[in-house]
């Protein structure tokens, strides 16, 4: 697959050339660009094709935080130390967590050596007969002289250190040891030995810092995404690994960020710094389509699991004051729509608010990705009627040419998405744009958020009727930082499953 990201205007993209492919690189607004030194590593950054063991069945990895701390709760740094326990709320919320995954099957469970962790871990796993397995490298990330002490003593006693801790922790360096660095070395340690079991659904309960690197190492994405992939306590992320035709590496696609049982959209913080910016992303709800008749793509109305899916997301968002709604110009997208609108109209009927809130709803043609699907899909099934059983997603199918056309676009949407969200916190405290479009155009703008290359599409997995989020704690010139991807909670017994049956 061609991998390009266009520049913006005015900008020089420097080339590199892998697997005799040319590469274009820019930054996005959301990201500084930065001119490569000589002795440039894609460590920082993006690390393509990441080399994982071969595997001969279809495997899915269920990550989870461990629930609050004492330390957590006081606000002090942990790191790998073994001092503070759960609290009252902590063992509430690892309760909530096995009865969120009281009907998924598990064969194993790994959990960090840690007593936090492993404590989470016993509440989930209950009366499962299988054994847990401990695993030192899945402690958290070791923070060497930082660890017991309050963050204002942090920034006391270590000064710029701390400061460099907090604005760049790819490069923060203590006691001669680079912690992120070794954090991500660890990370790609422990999918060697948890991908070498062989179970097909496999639990591992760990911490935060490491479950962002297992994550970021899993999809091939370096350093500079520390404190990008959210993990709050008890939040659970999938992923999907995949065998490949003719062996070698799995393919891998994240299938579930950071799903919690509290409230996605609620403004609050975002890694530990105060948010109230946010893009939400709605994958509009189920149609009639479906990858053996797809000459209607995008024509169709909701169906009912679809009209369901919309009230439900619906029914989420009427705890948001919503700054904007953008949605699709087609069917499905623009009725999901007005089914959140409608919602909002009702605000004072239903009592979430004490006037009604009347939304202003804008058709964006750049989040029209059909047409583009639709012939691509025609050109893949007319040389290949018998696709790949063991395909990713839509982007499967993408021939060269249509991947550039809707890489062009998205990126159109995703700047125009960053302008409009930007006017509205000119005059807002608190503000948010809801986006609602077809699960493929969400994936492209959620790789332009995070300054990926196409590459990246069939790494990321979103369901008709989920929830993304992106926060923006540095407001809409920042980075946008991931609170969650594909978050389907809200669809109660329509929900997706975090396992697969057997």
């Amino acid at each position: 697959m061609l991998s390009v990201v266009s520049p913006l205007p005015g900008q020089s993209p420097y080339i590199r050339r892998r697997n005799r492919r040319v590469l274009l690189v820019s930054c996005s607004s959301v990201w500084e660009a930065e001119k490569p030194p000589a002795d440039f590593d894609l460590r920082p950054g993006l690390r393509c094709s990441p080399q994982f063991p071969e595997i001969r069945v279809a495997k899915r990895v269920v990550l989870v935080r461990h629930g609050q701390s004492t330390w957590n709760e006081e606000g002090r740094i942990q790191g790998s130390s073994d001092h503070s326990v759960l609290t009252a709320k902590g063992e509430s919320q690892a309760e909530t967590s096995r009865q969120m995954l009281l009907g998924d099957s598990f064969d194993v469970c790994f959990t960090s050596p840690l007593i936090r962790s492993k404590r989470t871990a016993e509440v989930i796993w209950d009366s499962r007969k299988d054994n847990v397995i401990t695993e030192p490298d899945l402690r958290e990330i070791d923070l060497y002289s930082f660890q017991g002490l309050l963050k204002h003593e942090g920034k006391e006693k270590f000064g710029s250190a701390y400061r460099q801790w907090q604005k760049d922790a790819a490069n923060f360096q203590i006691d001669g040891h680079y912690p992120v660095r070794e954090l991500w070395d660890r990370a790609e340690s422990c999918w060697s030995k948890i991908l070498a079991h062989e179970g097909r659904s496999v639990l591992v309960v760990a911490h935060n810092a490491v479950n962002q690197a297992l994550v970021a190492t899993a999809i091939g994405l370096g350093t500079k995404y520390f404190r990008i992939l959210l993990q709050s306590n008890c939040g659970l992320s999938v992923l999907d690994f995949v065998p490949r035709i003719g062996g070698g590496s799995p393919r891998i696609s994240l299938n579930r960020l950071n799903q919690t049982p509290n409230s996605p959209v609620a403004l609050e913080s975002s890694g530990g710094r105060k948010t109230n910016a946010q893009i939400i992303l709605v994958c509009h709800g189920a149609t009639q389509s479906n990858e053996a008749a797809f000459s209607d793509i995008g024509f169709e109305p909701l169906n009912m699991l679809g009209v369901i899916q919309s009230q439900k997301t619906a029914e989420l968002l009427l705890d948001l004051k919503m700054s904007c709604l953008i949605c699709s110009p087609r069917i499905a997208s623009a009725d999901t729509a007005t089914a959140i609108c409608e919602v909002q109209e009702a605000a004072d009927c239903l009592g979430a608010d004490c006037v009604p809130r009347y939304v202003e709803m804008k058709k964006m043609l750049e989040l029209e990705v059909e047409p583009i699907l639709q012939r691509a899909l025609k050109i893949s099934r007319k040389s290949n009627p018998n696709p790949n059983p063991n395909r990713l997603g839509w982007f499967d199918d993408l021939d060269d040419t249509s991947m550039l056309e809707l890489w062009s676009q998205s990126r159109k949407a995703w700047h125009s998405l960053l302008q409009q969200l930007s006017t509205d916190s000119e005059s807002k405290s608190e503000r948010n744009i809801v986006v609602v479009a077809h699960p493929a155009a969400h994936i492209a703008l959620i790789a332009q958020c995070l300054n990926l290359t196409t590459e990246w599409t069939s790494s990321f997995h979103l369901d008709n009727g989920s929830i993304s989020v992106i926060d923006f704690p540095d407001g809409p010139e920042g980075k946008g930082v991931i609170r969650c991807l594909n978050y389907t909670a809200h669809l109660g017994r329509w929900s997706i499953p975090v396992t697969r049956s057997h």
